[in-house]
């Protein structure tokens, strides 16, 4: 397990609600932010494959569990892999070919929550925040009853760290009472003995790496 760089100020769990330790949580997230991204991104085109095939084995087992019940019919929130992220994109289209609808996140607007289009193989795609491919905006939105979560890094809490906008915990917010089972992947050497969860952070439901489904 990899822990943290530095505890300055002991920071607490919920430092938001103090600017010095909100500050100081800010740069450690953003150290290890980069550290972690640069370790992922030295892995070799074989050992990112074998990740990527790992978590497709682990996400099949636990699918049915976590839906309580089959997948077709049921809408899956996936991603489209940039930075080094785990290239999920066969196992969305073995879930569509299942009967599932599949949907990508979308940034409509800047700072606001995310919107899920649907996407299916094949579709035409347009360019969206960080020229990432997304859905057009003619294919409409859907809301998932499983959403997909990259992780940069994660602690035994199901807290994750992100890329640093917070759209993946505000999209989360503004969808109360409903809330989509929302598993995060990653890399098993990815997880921190803490993130230093703050106050506006939403733990994930599962987390899943190559070595499985973790305990949370």
């Amino acid at each position: 397990m990899a822990e943290p760089a530095s505890a300055p100020c002991q920071m607490a769990e919920h430092a938001g609600h103090d600017p010095q330790q909100a500050l100081e949580v800010a740069r450690w997230r953003k150290a290890e932010r980069q550290r972690l991204r640069d370790e992922r991104m030295a892995l070799s085109v074989a050992a990112r494959s074998d990740w990527a095939a790992a978590l497709r084995e682990h996400l099949d087992e636990g699918l049915e569990t976590w839906l309580a019940g089959p997948v077709a019919g049921r809408v899956i929130g996936g991603y489209w892999p940039i930075k080094g992220e785990a290239d999920l994109r066969p196992w969305l289209t073995s879930l569509h070919a299942r009967g599932a609808q599949v949907a990508l996140p979308v940034v409509v607007q800047k700072g606001q929550p995310l919107v899920w289009r649907p996407w299916h193989p094949g579709q035409a795609m347009e360019r969206g925040d960080w020229n990432i491919p997304v859905p057009p905006a003619s294919a409409g939105t859907a809301i998932p009853d499983l959403a997909l979560a990259p992780l940069v890094g994660w602690d035994g809490a199901g807290y994750r760290l992100g890329y640093g906008g917070g759209y993946f915990d505000r999209t989360l917010a503004s969808l109360r009472p409903y809330r989509p089972f929302v598993v995060g992947v990653g890399l098993q050497a990815a997880r921190l003995a803490t993130v230093f969860p703050q106050w506006h952070d939403i733990p994930m439901s599962a987390i899943v790496t190559e070595a499985g489904t973790q305990s949370i």
